[in-house]
């Protein structure tokens, strides 16, 4: 065994293994390919780069399974929600972050701890000894994917998708309004409603756009969790208003209710800028410039950052991964991240974190704990190694937690209870 644990990748997985092995005295060699080289979505130097939106998902700890996963990562230490609560921006009950602070607190922490080594270059191959964490992510380099697809065949592969931001000066408010769904919050979204003529004016416009070639991409699957906004539109013409735009729970400050509304979220802190929820897409740049000037609040809009495609990549982890995130054929070698088959940002940190944890029961000689099915830690790792032939990513959610042993038709009341049972088991392992 090496006097090292090698992680490979500085994503939001690998930042939280370093981080979590580290903070107990082992030594971590940090391996991550920028600024030599980027995927073909990272731009930023820095560690725990946000591609997508900008948003954590809900912070309710007891009313959401992403919300409830997030307070069992702080018990556990986690850098990422550190990271994200220390660099939140308003969103109501979101806990969405200003991405550059953000992966710059998460840079600083790892380059100035004393026990992780930064090494600036590409893993092209699998590891032959020593424990190491492949945490590369869902845009894993060619070099390296072809020898883990040459390890374990042909991988799966499905499309992700980032929608755009536009600047807060340029957003017409004449047409538009702020106020937050069902009015839980700060007043931290734009809301911009369509009537009937202009709702199907927009869903045309999506459908008659044309799209960036994918070439390699357009044969594999997308995955429901970022599906893009045209391809939503084609499902049917009112697919989007009982989605993305759904009207539901909103109204202006003359209590009016709308055929649909897109929703538009701060970018940072400073609401400067504001993401197009739900609206990854696929068009060419000029296209959603058309296509999304004909909703009244973005007449005239100034886009910051045009939305972009890219692929993902995970494992089939059911046959090649065990609970604990570890190779069947070699138990020194961990995945964490999307490449697993968890999905979302949160999701991905957890695993690392998970990692973390396992591997450092591992190196000091201390026996293996399973964190259980009660909490959301547990049922994402379980559902990564049990056995199916439809395995696709997961996002947290309370549908894959069994539910409490008291029975109550009360839907809050049951999730309060599923939350304070997982965050009883949390306690505990922390404990131990």
């Amino acid at each position: 065994m090496k006097n090292k644990v090698t992680v490979i990748g500085a994503g939001l997985a690998g930042a939280d293994c370093a981080w979590y092995l580290a903070n107990r005295g082992i030594p971590v060699e940090l391996v991550e390919m920028k600024p030599k080289k980027y995927s073909p979505a990272h731009t930023s130097e820095n560690f725990g780069e946000l591609v997508c939106s900008n948003s954590l998902k809900s912070n309710d700890v007891y009313g959401n399974a992403c919300g409830l996963l997030k307070e069992e990562m702080r018990k556990l230490g986690s850098l990422v929600i550190e990271a994200g609560d220390k660099n939140r921006v308003p969103a109501g009950g979101a806990l969405a972050v200003n991405r550059d602070r953000f992966s710059a607190y998460i840079t600083e922490k790892l380059k100035s701890h004393p026990d992780i080594t930064i090494v600036s270059e590409e893993a092209t191959a699998l590891p032959q000894e020593g424990i190491c964490v492949i945490a590369t992510g869902p845009l894993t380099s060619d070099a390296l994917a072809k020898d883990i697809q040459r390890r374990f065949g042909e991988g799966l592969h499905f499309f992700d998708a980032s929608a755009p931001i536009v600047s807060r000066e340029s957003i017409d408010m004449s047409h538009a309004f702020i106020g937050d769904r069902y009015g839980k919050g700060d007043g931290d979204y734009i809301n911009c409603p369509l009537n009937k003529e202009e709702y199907e004016a927009f869903v045309e416009g999506l459908l008659s756009a044309e799209k960036v070639t994918l070439h390699d991409f357009e044969k594999k699957d997308i995955f429901d969790g970022c599906m893009p906004v045209e391809i939503m539109a084609s499902r049917g013409r009112d697919t989007l208003r009982y989605g993305n735009l759904k009207p539901v729970g909103l109204r202006d400050e003359n209590g009016n209710r709308f055929y649909a509304v897109l929703q538009l979220r701060k970018e940072n802190a400073e609401g400067t800028a504001f993401n197009l929820v739900g609206c990854q897409t696929n068009l060419k740049f000029g296209e959603q410039k058309r296509v999304f000037s004909v909703i009244p609040a973005l007449k005239n809009a100034e886009f910051l950052r045009y939305g972009v495609m890219h692929r993902n990549t995970y494992l089939n982890s059911p046959e090649i991964l065990n609970e604990d995130f570890s190779m069947k054929e070699n138990e020194n070698v961990y995945f964490a991240g999307q490449i697993t088959g968890v999905e979302g940002y949160v999701e991905s940190a957890m695993s690392g974190l998970l990692v973390g944890f396992h591997v450092e029961r591992k190196w000091k000689g201390k026996a293996p704990i399973s964190f259980p099915p009660t909490t959301v830690c547990g049922s994402l790792s379980r559902y990564i190694a049990t056995p199916n032939p439809d395995f696709q990513p997961m996002n947290a959610n309370f549908g894959i937690l069994p539910p409490p042993e008291e029975y109550t038709r009360d839907k809050d009341k049951k999730k309060r209870m599923i939350a304070e049972r997982a965050l009883a088991a949390i306690d505990q392992i922390v404990k131990e």
